[in-house]
């Protein structure tokens, strides 16, 4: 069967009901991974290693000695928080059915993680404006492999450039697909690191000649770049704090030398104390990797030594290694004081980058309760007190914080918005969902007659967690703010409709409108092809509940001509008063029940001669795993009205599916085409439910 394609245009109407599909967002309990600092505990987390550098997880409270600026302290609180068992358990094995011979795809995505199913949260910063041409492709390339092949369910994460670190918080993921485009935006930047890794070596000026008086301008340029660095470290620790647990700060770079920013020891100590306090309120552990691997130090084929004395070659060299040191002070004194590693000298990165995000699986947590003169203060300035953890038992290492500044922390996240703006802001860019409100998004990939990109949006939401006022007229009315927020790739938004409604039923009209729920969909334009984040939030305006939704698009580039499907149109085939949820908005269906699909193919290639080169599979996936894979079927580009669309779809049987949460995957295979761009592919979610 061919189901026809739905048009949707703006509108606010109730239609179906959504029963409890998703539990109410609670804050979630203090995890064990959460540093505190405050008047009653000072909590601190450490990793211990033996000679081999391996884990030791098996030690107690006697085993370790914790000081204070000196003084020896009573460890109150103590256990080992273990993070890999937990990691495992969540990995699912389900039986997959056997290949029908179709098009190899990766799954779809899993669906948003709520923050008690997040096990690891890790940043990966990439410090763009400070790699070279050749240390950025070998970024790039370790990030991709790692995300595709050690990625775990239950990981939190995010790739951030140093130079577009706005937006920084939304782009905090489990979808793969998400983390491979913002992966993809790393591209070599001129910075404060060249082409190369060291300048090249120029020939001596001619006898008399001055040379160029740049010294300063490039002392204050140097500046800004670290100052740049540094600021975009401290906001990414920010938007970390309100994550659960302890998180990993994972950054690359080949320069974060503290002695471009101040001549003065002292200003630079307190910079890094305070990025380092920054770090332990929000329980981040900063990990540095330099990617040169092993770096050489002499002449290089790009120097020009002409007219230049050995003395001044050995002293070009030594330069350059004491370049070197300098380049990587900034990355080991944070590491140290945050309880990470640094790493250098290796040439594959993916050995560094599996141990610093491994490096957390498993800590010890332990708390004392600090002198009361700990949070006094002299002059309004707090003073900073060192910490020191030392393990007994000989040939082991313990690593930890080093100190923090006697500055109580009276919340362990950033104070709850006040405004409506600020309420919905905060949700907007959450990487959780907020479920006071029960919202189901559904966001399709259109593009119209004039072959113009947008995004068709479908927010449903529940009735009863709305709160009623009732009229003199026995009508009810409620009122709903309403954000839509479109982040590009590189998590800056391109807001598209924020506004407030309020809804008026009338009275023979009410139980229907709780049974039903409310619709709104709207069109949000698109100027170009990429991945995009669609993100919705719902505010009840009396009651202040929020419910708020995301999704990940690609929105591929139709206008060159590449082989692309529309979003999937998905509903029950047959339909009843009693059994509203089969509609495109809800897609809940019963047992056993019929669907029907539809979407359209771009550019099918109408001039191949074999017009059975076109070829669509159908899978269904729960938890990652295929349970349905349908027969590869042709599809006739002949019986398209529109040489650059063709309508297609069909109906399946949810036979022999049990009650839970499904994925629909449409795979579109054109054998005639040679391009990479051959396959295309588009998903939708369902339920299914008794």
């Amino acid at each position: 069967m061919r189901a026809s394609k739905a048009v949707f245009i703006l509108s606010l109407s109730a239609l179906v009901c959504v029963t409890d599909h998703t539990s109410a967002q609670q804050v979630p309990a203090p995890t064990p991974g959460v540093i505190r600092i405050n008047v009653n505990l000072v909590q601190v987390d450490a990793v211990v290693v033996d000679a081999r550098g391996k884990p030791v997880r098996n030690l107690k409270k006697d085993d370790f000695e914790l000081f204070q600026d000196g003084k020896k302290q009573q460890i109150r609180n103590f256990e080992f928080v273990r993070v890999k068992d937990t990691l495992a358990s969540l990995i699912v094995n389900s039986n997959t059915v056997p290949s029908r011979g179709g098009p190899a795809v990766p799954p779809p995505p899993p669906a948003a993680p709520r923050p008690d199913q997040v096990r690891r949260t890790i940043a990966l910063v990439v410090d763009d404006i400070a790699l070279s041409f050749d240390s950025t492709i070998q970024v790039r390339d370790s990030l991709k492999k790692w995300v595709n092949t050690e990625m775990q369910p239950g990981d939190l994460v995010s790739i951030v450039r140093t130079n577009a670190v706005m937006g920084s918080l939304q782009q905090f993921t489990n979808d793969k697909r998400m983390l491979f485009a913002m992966i993809d935006r790393l591209k070599f930047q001129p910075g404060r690191v060249g082409v190369s890794s060291f300048a090249s070596f120029e020939p001596a000026p001619p006898d008399g000649a001055t040379p160029p008086a740049d010294v300063g301008f490039s002392a204050e340029l140097a500046n800004a770049y670290i100052t740049g660095s540094l600021n975009a470290i401290k906001y990414v620790m920010q938007g970390l704090r309100d994550l659960p647990g302890r998180k990993s700060l994972i950054f690359f770079s080949e320069d974060l030398s503290l002695t471009s920013l101040d001549n003065q020891r002292q200003a630079i100590e307190e910079r890094l104390r305070r990025l380092a306090d920054q770090a332990n309120r929000s329980s981040v552990v900063f990990y540095a990797i330099d990617p040169r691997g092993t770096i050489y130090t002499g002449p290089t084929a790009s120097d020009n030594l002409s007219g230049r004395t050995g003395a001044e070659i050995a002293n070009m060299i030594g330069n350059r290694s004491q370049q070197l040191i300098t380049s990587q002070d900034g990355m080991v004194l944070l590491a140290q004081r945050t309880g990470g590693l640094f790493f250098s000298g290796s040439n594959d990165l993916m050995g560094p980058l599996s141990k610093a995000v491994d490096d957390g699986d498993g800590y010890y947590l332990m708390g004392y309760q600090p002198d009361q003169a700990t949070f006094e203060t002299k002059m309004d300035t707090p003073k900073y007190h060192s910490i020191t953890l030392r393990v007994k038992r000989p040939g082991l290492k313990v690593r930890s914080r080093t100190g923090f500044y006697g500055l109580a922390d009276s919340s362990p996240v950033s104070p709850a918005p006040q405004t409506p703006q600020s309420q919905l802001a905060r949700a907007l860019v959450s990487p959780f969902t907020a479920a006071d409100l029960r919202v189901r998004l559904t966001t399709m990939f259109e593009n119209s007659q004039k072959n113009e990109p947008y995004l068709q949006v479908l927010l449903h939401f529940d009735a009863h967690d709305l709160t009623f006022r009732e009229e003199a007229n026995g009508s009810r009315s409620a009122t709903i703010d309403i954000a839509i927020v479109l982040f590009d790739e590189n998590g800056d938004p391109i807001p598209s409709f924020n506004n407030s409604w309020t809804l008026r039923v009338r009275k023979e009209g009410y139980d229907k409108a709780l049974n039903e729920g409310f619709l709104y969909t709207a069109s949000v334009p698109v100027k170009k092809a990429g991945p995009y984040q669609m993100r919705i939030a719902l505010r009840d305006a009396t009651s202040q509940k929020l419910g708020s939704a995301m999704q990940f698009v690609e929105v591929p580039d139709v206008k060159a001509g590449r082989l692309a499907l529309s979003g999937i149109v998905l509903t029950a085939t047959t339909r009843s008063e009693d059994d509203p949820g089969g509609s495109l908005a809800v897609r809940i269906f019963k047992p056993a029940s019929s669907v029907d699909y539809a979407f359209e193919v771009f550019n099918p290639n109408n001039d191949s001669s074999d017009k059975s080169a076109l070829r669509m599979q159908t899978r269904i996936y729960r938890d990652g795993e295929t349970v349905y894979e349908g027969t590869p079927s042709p599809l006739s580009p002949a019986n398209a009205t529109d040489p650059m669309r063709l309508a297609a779809g069909g109906r399946l049987q949810l036979n022999k599916l049990p009650a839970g949460d499904y994925v629909l995957q449409v795979a579109v295979f054109d054998g005639s085409r040679k391009d990479k761009a051959r396959v295309a592919t588009q998903a939708i979610d369902f339920e299914i439910r008794p």
